[in-house]
């Protein structure tokens, strides 16, 4: 099928923009692959301090007989989705040896829960949480001792980070591997009803624990359609795991069927060198994960994620180039929050296999990239299953649940929902997806906030009880680390299920499960030190038209006001020690990545 022309065009756009940037960095690789450091290059004392400790394994690595797998991995038992890992390093060292191959713990990375720390302090940790991993990813594989990388991560901010910082080690190939969802407990929206009822106060602190609990309850990533699993997703169709292994449980055989063939496929790239990670993470797989982002629903957290990502591959995306792209890729997926069932429920209609099956077929997505996790696209069309011994896949050319996974000639939206909105207060994305599109045009008085609680106070007090567009502002990277908002959701939609136009303005973030509620959000430039939503007052009509894309506070002229006084610095937590972060972050569009602008001002 040929390319779609808007898919092309952006593509192309990209490519052209990303050139001098590209090139630099491609040159970094060659030169790293040629002159880098690696086992031969080390000097006999290195060396030996590298292979000390290996066991069984220390003869093979000594004498280099195979390719030494280094393995990255965010585990800790704390976060459900990331407990499973805590097994896999053995695992794998066996898997290697099957083959020929070593493997070796390069290193840990933080690994932090959102849902842990919504709306609590650590929240604004999170966000630069993503380049702590990335530079520990960077330490971890400092070593020389590899010749590929198998990257151990899943939830929100790990993936990206994991990502960014392998990506310095471009050179070498490497596949991300997962772990899988949890079972499906208690159903998403129930769960969600419940914590309406909590906001409203029909119901008790012991009914949202058990309904969060039930909802929470085993090892695996959340079951929800968030930032974690639209990771999952992204790694798909970059090529990055092997061929749909996202969506598969943790503890089962299939599991970890997937995971040794994992193994034995980076034995075998980092044996030949064949497609390293530098060339495999290009501008056409950038554009793969953008499209499928729009096309499943995917978290807005990867606004920010993705251009983070490809500027450490020396690629250049903007919030312009998701809109276009959105116009053209329809809505083919309804899994929570844009749906009523789950990734689980989505995995079995088709998952991934159906998505890039419909896709392709469509032109929409690129098919010829260089892809880590098997020889070509065409791998993803088939979902694994394990039959005795043996993995196979099988072809989904069709969705078992057109309820929730449908051809993307027959979507259930025909755009993508992730649209830029732009106008006097800045740059901003909405997510329409999971929008009624009666509430995609809300004209409301500002109320203005500084802090999250502040709402929740104001909406305890009634005095939000009616049409508002509140602005939560002095909430982006310099400000405070732009936590995500998602605590205000329950609020919000008790507001507009009570028939009030309601809508969320901020420079922060709202969590890949967000919906409902009209949110301009990740607002650019930030209101520190005097962005324009620091010029807003309350009272101002704040006008949010989703239909063209506009965000205006009307007939008010905001260069000719003062900005309202920012709130202190963040302490408490640690988040003090996140200073130089805080300090030198630019632009969500960009990233939001002080370590990024510093490391290219540098190159420049």
């Amino acid at each position: 099928m040929a390319l779609h022309p808007a898919i092309a065009n952006v593509t192309d756009r990209i490519i052209e923009r990303s050139k001098p940037t590209r090139a630099r960095y491609l040159e970094l690789m060659a030169e790293q692959k040629e002159r880098g450091i690696n086992r031969p290059r080390l000097s006999c004392g290195n060396f030996a301090h590298g292979f000390a400790a290996s066991g069984e394994d220390k003869a093979a690595i000594s004498h280099m007989a195979g390719p030494n797998i280094g393995i990255v991995t965010a585990y800790n038992d704390m976060l459900s989705a990331h407990q499973p890992y805590a097994r896999y390093p053995e695992q794998i060292k066996i898997f290697a040896r099957e083959v020929g191959a070593t493997a070796q713990v390069a290193g840990g990375v933080p690994a932090m829960c959102d849902g842990v720390t919504q709306g609590q302090p650590g929240m604004d940790l999170s966000l630069f949480s993503r380049d702590v991993i990335a530079l520990s990813t960077v330490v971890a594989l400092s070593h020389g001792m590899f010749d590929a990388m198998a990257l151990l991560g899943i939830c929100d901010k790990i993936v990206p980070g994991l990502l960014i910082g392998a990506l310095r080690f471009g050179h070498l190939p490497a596949l991300l591997i997962p772990g899988g969802p949890m079972p499906s407990g208690l159903p998403n929206k129930e769960k969600q009803r419940v914590r309406q009822l909590f906001a409203e106060g029909k119901v008790g602190k012991a009914e949202l624990l058990k309904a969060e609990s039930a909802s929470y309850h085993s090892a695996g990533t959340c079951t929800f359609y968030g930032t974690a699993n639209s990771n999952q997703m992204m790694m798909e169709l970059m090529g990055l795991h092997i061929p749909n292994a996202a969506f598969i449980n943790p503890g089962t055989p299939l599991r970890q069927a997937l995971t040794r063939a994992a193994i034995h496929r980076l034995a075998e790239l980092g044996r030949s060198g064949e497609r390293p990670l530098a060339r495999v993470v290009d501008e056409k797989a950038i554009v793969n994960a953008m499209v499928g982002l729009l096309a499943t629903g995917g978290s807005t957290n990867h606004a920010i994620h993705l251009p983070a990502i490809a500027r450490a591959a020396g690629i250049g995306i903007d919030w312009q180039d998701f809109d276009e792209l959105s116009g053209a890729v329809p809505l083919i997926t309804r899994i929570y929050p844009n749906g009523s069932n789950d990734v689980n429920d989505f995995q079995n209609a088709g998952g991934m296999a159906f998505v890039t099956y419909t896709l392709g077929r469509e032109g929409l997505i690129h098919g010829d990239t260089l892809t880590a996790g098997a020889e070509t696209m065409d791998a993803w069309i088939g979902n694994p299953e394990l039959h005795g011994d043996e993995l196979i896949w099988k072809p989904a050319e069709e969705s078992a649940d057109i309820d929730m996974l449908r051809p993307v000639g027959e979507p259930f939206r025909p755009d993508g929902g992730m649209r830029l909105l732009k106008g006097n207060l800045g740059r901003g994305i909405i997510k329409t997806s999971a929008v009624d599109e009666g509430r995609w045009l809300i004209e409301a008085p500002a109320r203005c906030f500084a802090e999250q609680n502040e709402v929740l106070e104001a909406f305890k007090a009634g005095e939000l009880d009616r049409d508002v567009a509140v602005v939560v502002r002095f909430q982006g990277p310099r400000a405070n680390g732009m936590p995500e908002l998602h605590k205000l959701t329950p609020a919000l939609g008790v507001l507009q299920d009570r028939g009030h136009r309601v809508a969320l303005i901020t420079d922060g973030r709202m969590s890949g499960a967000s919906g409902k509620v009209p949110a301009a959000i990740h607002m650019s430039p930030e209101a520190l030190p005097d962005g324009p939503l620091a010029r807003v007052r309350d009272g101002d009509m704040i006008r949010l038209d989703a239909h063209s894309g506009q965000l205006e506070a009307v007939g008010v002229d905001l260069a000719s006001r003062a900005p309202a006084n920012s709130p202190p610095p963040p302490l408490g937590t640690g988040r003090e020690l996140f200073a130089l972060m805080r300090l030198h972050a630019d632009e969500a569009e960009l990233g939001a990545s002080a370590m990024l602008a510093a490391m290219e001002a540098e190159l420049a």
